[in-house]
């Protein structure tokens, strides 16, 4: 009964964040409260302390994860919500695109920039510097919203590629299957597979669109606050490459250094403001995420995680990692590929491919299915779950046309 009840509350969750525009609940807010719930019917339903003790074991886990994602995302969200507010990415963006061009023309190169450093940061970054790309150009809420579709899907592939760009192919290289000469050769049909999404989307595109011209004056603080944003990036990769540094401790440093320098050249009053800025972008962002990890976190608790590891065992492995890759869309990627790799499969290499590039794009199906979805809807407005699914269609194309080529690649060289 208990574990019918928690599920009950999962769809619960998931039903309020599909029927916001209907009931106008913020969804941050409802997928909190049931998340919340949810725990503290596993704890009214222990039965003695030692099980007590057993779950509170396992939120402190939960939460542990979660608040190093949120540690994560705000440091993020600082910078960019920081750049964004100084217009340091609108001037970027002028510098890489013409201040007018075909709305076509824009979708490739939206594409291309997202997929490109989707590869080499994180997909939280990539997604932020993505959107705020966005913000530049006078584009049609159809438009725009057909564009965060697009960012969502490119951001998710080009990750796939490097141990860099997505947690899950972290997890499966550190794991001992996949070596990073082979992961390179994803970036093939992830690219492929994003091009032709972004063809689709231009066939009824026309028209061009254009950038506003930014004249606004910028001092070198806020250059020098950019190069350090870049600076972090970088570091963030290559200290934990090198020396296991988890992502999160690299950028706090480097939000800690942003704010340092800051203090040097603002005053009091300025720093509240841009304090104050973030607080009213970014905090629905981070709810909406702790709801929906502290939902995930009681489904790995009452099993619901394993039961799916059992049965992707029964079926043939390349069938199997397609169907996970689906399944990504609705439950969290990083639990679930950690599921599968303590089952321990065995698999050879072309298969191990196929699931680093199901379960890193497979999410993309859903809007709720990966962290560049979550942050997309949550700063989008045009975009919402009901909105999403019409794009369906074309993604589970382009989703399954990379995995196509995955295997077809992947047997080819390592068959």
């Amino acid at each position: 009964m208990l574990n019918i009840f928690l599920i009950t509350l999962a769809v619960l969750a998931l039903l309020s964040i599909i029927f916001e525009e209907v009931t106008h609940l913020n969804k941050a807010k409802t997928t909190l409260f049931f998340g919340c719930v949810a725990w503290i019917a596993l704890f009214v339903a222990a039965r003695d302390p030692s099980h007590q003790h057993l779950i509170a074991e396992q939120l402190n886990e939960n939460i542990l994860e979660i608040a190093t994602l949120w540690l994560f995302l705000m440091s993020t969200m600082t910078f960019v919500a920081y750049l964004n507010a100084k217009g340091m990415i609108q001037i970027l963006v002028q510098k890489l695109f013409p201040q007018k061009v075909s709305v076509r023309m824009l979708m490739i190169q939206v594409a291309l920039f997202s997929l490109v450093l989707s590869a080499i940061c994180d997909n939280v970054t990539a997604t932020l510097v993505s959107l705020g790309l966005l913000t530049t150009f006078q584009l049609e809420s159809q438009m725009k919203r057909r564009m965060a579709v697009l960012i969502i899907f490119a951001v998710n592939s080009g990750g796939v590629a490097l141990i860099t760009g997505d947690v899950t192919t972290l997890m499966i290289f550190l794991g001992g299957h996949v070596h990073i000469s082979q992961l390179l050769i994803l970036f093939i049909p992830a690219a492929i597979s994003v091009m032709l999404l972004a063809v689709l989307f231009s066939l009824k595109a026309e028209g061009h669109v254009s950038t506003t011209p930014i004249k606004r004056q910028y001092n070198k603080i806020d250059v020098l606050i950019a190069l350090i944003f870049l600076t972090t990036i970088i570091l963030t990769m290559v200290l934990n490459i090198f020396f296991g540094i988890p992502p999160v401790l690299t950028f706090l440093s480097g939000l800690s250094i942003m704010f340092l320098v800051g203090t040097t050249s603002r005053s009091n009053k300025e720093e509240l403001q841009i304090l104050e800025y973030i607080r009213q972008v970014e905090f629905d962002t981070l709810l909406f995420f702790l709801g929906i990890l502290l939902l995930v976190g009681m489904l790995k608790e009452i099993g619901t995680l394993h039961l799916l590891t059992e049965v992707y065992a029964k079926f043939d492995p390349n069938i199997s990692n397609f169907v996970t890759g689906i399944g990504s869309a609705l439950l969290d990627n990083v639990p679930l590929t950690a599921a599968l790799l303590k089952a321990e499969p065995v698999l050879t290499t072309p298969e191990w491919l196929g699931l680093t590039y199901s379960v890193g794009v497979g999410g993309s199906l859903l809007v709720i299915g990966s962290a560049a979805g979550i942050i997309a809807m949550s700063k989008v407005k045009e975009l919402t779950f009901v909105t999403y699914l019409k794009y369906v269609p074309a993604l589970t194309l382009c989703y399954s046309c990379g995995y196509g080529l995955t295997l077809l690649l992947a047997y080819k060289f390592f068959g």
